[in-house]
């Protein structure tokens, strides 16, 4: 966008004269049963609440980083990530879920997301580059803390879609096949848009919650174990936000 058409922009996100300036890094969950749960955990451990339109924020007690959600699809994600940026948001953590394209990738498994496809249709309104990418510096983070906590995981391209039940076998087979996409979520693409956009880092961590490459969809969100997997790797970035506040926010 040039500089006349950002100027000729109505509407810019604002932190209103009480709001408080928020840490550098954070956590953004989309999904609002792992929101509450972080929420909670911060609060029981002396975060403070802030507000966030039609969403939660809490910052850690010595102001270390910021966890916020949820979010779920791209326009309320979007919403919420340039409010967050507004506030003092630089390194932004995305949590959330996909639908597995690659045979391997089970539910319960860890994907660190790559280069993105853009589906949805909140990216076009800030850049043409339907492929942008996430931060090296918060990739690299990421994987020295999964690696520390002897978390396997897997890396690759996300394709983010608006409609998730209008996704046929034939598309997401050609998704695979010609794009190299091995995961499909809401939120990913336009979050790594508008992070390019706005000049910040930005970096995910996706828990496959379904499974697309079988003949008949596997869906496994609501069982126990992709609970107690999820409750689990929240515990590890937000153990790893606590531990090493100093190397996150030198990323």
């Amino acid at each position: 966008m040039s500089d006349h058409e950002e100027e000729d922009v109505v509407m810019h996100p604002l932190r209103g004269r009480k709001e408080k300036v928020i840490p550098a890094a954070g956590i953004f969950f989309v999904n609002p049963a792992e929101a509450t749960s972080a929420m909670n955990t911060m609060i029981t451990g002396g975060g403070k609440k802030r507000f966030l339109f039609n969403s939660m924020l809490c910052v850690y007690g010595d102001e270390t980083f910021f966890v916020a959600g949820p979010a779920v699809g791209a326009p309320m994600a979007v919403l919420c990530m340039e409010k967050l940026i507004v506030l003092g948001a630089r390194r932004i953590i995305l949590v959330g879920w996909c639908g597995a394209l690659q045979q391997g990738l089970e539910v319960g498994s860890v994907l660190l997301p790559g280069q993105a496809l853009c589906g949805e249709g909140t990216s076009h309104y800030y850049s043409s580059d339907q492929g942008p990418k996430p931060s090296a510096p918060l990739i690299s983070w990421l994987r020295d803390t999964l690696s520390r906590r002897m978390v396997p995981w897997q890396e690759g391209r996300v394709w983010s879609t608006d409609a998730p039940y209008r996704e046929s076998r034939d598309l997401l087979a050609r998704l695979h096949k010609e794009q190299n996409i091995v995961a499909i979520d809401m939120e990913y693409s336009a979050l790594c848009t508008v992070a390019l956009f706005r000049g910040i880092e930005f970096a995910s961590l996706m828990l496959v919650s379904d499974e697309l490459w079988q003949k008949e969809w596997k869906s496994g969100f609501s069982t126990p174990a992709f609970r107690r997997r999820s409750q689990e790797m929240s515990g590890v970035l937000m153990g790893a936000m606590q531990s090493m506040p100093h190397v996150l926010n030198g990323a």
